[in-house]
């Protein structure tokens, strides 16, 4: 997100781009590390995208709501996946690892 900044983009489509660039990561680590599945990686992976969706757009929607209301991006950005945290987990727990 920070080189995205820096390099002009807009602060909701820098935080969009970072977050896609961290679900393969966020998916082998839930995967194979947090989580014990049981459903394979193929049934896991396709629940993972359709988490993500939501997450991307749940992430997008509330950076937009914060900055439009003159809060800094950086403390939007950190606000945003401090309250996404505890959904995402949630959601991975009980539908995306179950």
């Amino acid at each position: 997100m920070y080189a995205l900044l820096r390099a002009g983009q807009g602060p909701v489509a820098a935080s969009a781009c970072g977050f896609v660039a961290g679900a393969a990561t966020r998916f082998a680590l839930s995967y194979a590390h947090i989580f014990a599945p049981t459903q394979g990686v193929h049934a896991a992976g396709a629940r993972f995208a359709v988490a993500l969706a939501a997450q991307l757009a749940a992430n997008s929607a509330l950076l937009a709501v914060l900055t439009q209301q003159g809060v800094a991006v950086w403390p939007a950005q950190v606000a945003t996946t401090v309250m996404l945290t505890f959904v995402n987990y949630l959601v991975y727990r009980w539908w995306v690892f179950r």
